[in-house]
């Protein structure tokens, strides 16, 4: 039976309120509707039970073992569809940073997609998923040259050039291998319209060179017979739920595209958008409204189809989050339940270590993101929770003052939106737990793609000087 049937608006994590009555019913309701949504739109149900591409969330811990992230590619594909039907104009590249799971490359490469890296690490990753180096970018601050060598020899698709020093760097290594390198430039542009770029935006930021002095760089990466300029990327800070500012950043782009333009005297092959479609995480966030992205973004196209200047451009979107976001829950089984000074702890076998995200580590304003008990989603709130990991920090916290159904060692608590930067965005070494498995469910099918790490792991990367060794040697 479909979730939506059965969970009555009553069953998942609530925030609770302390403040005025009135205001802790409209946000209860508000952030009860919300989660609902959430596991109506990707998940099912039975018998209270989380069901994920018809695989019960018990019968996937028991086999796999906890903690666990689940993957549904139905969900991957549906977001992936949406956005190709209202961007038809644009090249959809995934940014590996997102998640860097091999089967997740592959499945987004052969739907198509090109792949955007940060890294040499996340080029090979890249290669290994079986895409063709043309359609793969590396971007990023701080590229080495043992990374830029490697694109290089790889003949990667464009290299976004950060800085002027860098572009001083890429050059001196085409000219030692004797190669013309595809590259672009990262923009960090001045202020958006209707909204900051949250960390770009008029700010110092070592992502990208300012617009400011951008007429410079292009003067000389356009002149440089190294060099095969092929156009700009956009650093656009923070995701949007705000379709009108996401389209604004993008006019931004176009703008700055113009002026390339004007200085080189040629169109530019690539425009990169850059990321920046958000998805919600916390009650109260609406959707991105892709309607109204649609609509606004044919306008814009339009104005744009029969300009000379971007004759031949095509146009990249990078959006991770909103393409695996919602694809992605983490699980992790309760192995301790706790009383202290009126406080009741509900204690996972994983936490921040696995969810960094979850834990709000670095912000000021702790948000939950939505939580529930997997195995009772039928059942009424009861009682308030915090609901923490296995690490010897307070930090370790991924719910606070949480609403849920009452709890018992053992039943398995979910956090949803985490397909993306939650496990290779944490701190997997912290305290040597064993990292948790990663699955993968493709049409009513499980597959294991990442195995559970091993106390041994932790081992394979050091050393002991053989002066320590010696039974009984004392420090020279």
């Amino acid at each position: 039976m479909n979730c939506c049937a059965r969970w009555k608006r009553r069953q998942i994590a609530t925030h609770y309120q302390p403040a005025n009555a009135h205001k802790h019913d409209r946000l209860g309701t508000t952030t009860m509707d919300f989660l609902e949504s959430l596991l109506t739109r990707s998940f099912t149900s039975q018998d209270s039970v989380l069901h994920v591409g018809g695989k019960s969330i018990t019968w996937l811990a028991n086999r796999y073992g906890t903690p666990l992230f689940v993957y549904d590619r139905d969900a991957m594909d549906e977001k992936l569809n949406a956005l190709r039907g209202v961007l038809p104009q644009c090249d959809i590249y995934y940014p590996v940073k997102a998640n860097p799971n091999l089967a997740i490359l592959r499945h987004f490469v052969l739907r198509g997609c090109g792949l955007e890296t940060a890294s040499g690490g996340e080029f090979i990753q890249a290669l290994a998923a079986g895409c063709a180096p043309e359609r793969i970018f590396m971007s990023g601050p701080g590229k080495t040259d043992n990374d830029l060598e490697l694109a290089l020899t790889g003949n990667v698709g464009e290299i976004h050039v950060d800085s002027p020093n860098e572009a001083a760097r890429i050059a001196a290594i085409c000219a030692r291998l004797g190669i013309r390198g595809r590259v672009a430039i990262r923009v960090n542009p001045t202020g958006e319209p209707g909204g900051g770029w949250a960390g770009g935006g008029g700010k110092p930021a070592p992502f990208g060179v300012d617009e400011e002095t951008l007429d410079s760089l292009v003067q000389v990466v356009s002149s440089t017979s190294a060099f095969d300029f092929r156009g700009i990327h956009m650093f656009v800070g923070k995701e949007t739920l705000d379709c009108t500012v996401l389209v604004s950043r993008f006019r931004k782009a176009i703008q700055i595209a113009r002026r390339v333009v004007s200085k080189t005297g040629r169109p530019l092959q690539t425009i990169d958008f850059g990321g920046g479609l958000g998805i919600p995480h916390f009650a109260g966030e609406a959707e991105l409204d892709l309607h109204g992205l649609a609509e606004q973004m044919a306008v814009l196209m339009d104005e744009v189809h029969n300009d000379p200047a971007f004759q031949g451009t095509r146009f990249v979107i990078e959006p991770g989050r909103f393409l695996i976001g919602e694809a992605g829950i983490y699980v992790a089984r309760i192995v301790d339940i706790k009383q202290s000074r009126g406080k009741k702890f509900l204690i996972l076998d994983g936490g921040m270590n696995h969810h960094l995200a979850a834990g709000n580590l670095g912000h000021a304003i702790k948000r939950n993101y939505p939580v529930a008990l997997l195995e009772k989603l039928d059942h009424e709130p009861e009682e308030h929770v915090e609901v923490v990991g296995p690490l010897c920090t307070p930090l370790d916290t991924l719910g606070r003052n949480l609403k849920l159904p009452k709890a018992e060692i053992g039943q398995l608590v979910g956090i949803l939106q985490s397909g993306a930067y939650a496990r290779s965005a944490s701190p997997l070494g912290f305290l040597s737990h064993n990292t948790p498995v990663e699955v993968w469910i493709d049409r009513g099918e499980d597959f294991l793609i990442r195995s559970r790490g091993c106390a041994e792991d932790f081992m394979r990367d050091v050393s002991v000087p053989q002066r320590l060794q010696a039974a009984g040697a004392a420090p020279q």
